[in-house]
């Protein structure tokens, strides 16, 4: 008898994009989330790019629905990674656009009673001990590159 081989089952591209929002004093805001595929990780606001929009686009609609902040705009591009996890049921493959800007240190508006969010300094964003997407985070901030980094798919 032959062995049957498995496929690796299949996932389905998604474009996503993120903005790291930083305040003067160099805290970072985020959101902590639980993923049944990934556990708990921390991320900045952002999510998937609707059809016709630009990730910058995305990541001023993503910022105003989740944090109800209007006056903050992608300054640069950090990095672009990709990673597999599973989204309202469906395994993606999701490519990911960094953007970094700065802002004020303040709450989310109106604050959703189930957000769970936290202004991060560097020393505690980089003491964490919980998973941050996208992964160096902490290491790009403290010595933010010139020009974007591409970390690729991470598994």
């Amino acid at each position: 008898m032959r062995p049957k081989f498995l496929r690796p089952r299949s996932r389905t591209p998604r474009q996503a994009a993120r903005l790291v929002v930083l305040s003067p004093s160099g805290a970072v805001f985020l959101f902590r989330e639980n993923n049944i595929e990934v556990g708990v990780h921390w991320l900045p606001p952002g999510g998937g790019i609707d059809p016709g929009e630009s990730p910058e686009q995305c990541v001023r609609r993503e910022l105003r629905e989740e944090t109800g902040w209007t006056d903050l705009a992608p300054q640069r591009l950090l990095c672009t990674w990709e990673h597999d996890f599973t989204h309202q049921g469906v395994p993606v493959r999701q490519h990911e656009h960094i953007y970094v800007t700065s802002g004020p240190e303040r709450d989310p508006v109106p604050e959703s009673p189930d957000a769970h969010w936290r202004w991060l300094s560097p020393e505690a964003l980089a003491g964490l001990g919980e998973p941050i997407w996208p992964p160096r985070l902490a290491d790009l901030l403290a010595g933010p590159p010139v020009d974007p980094v591409h970390l690729g798919l991470v598994t």
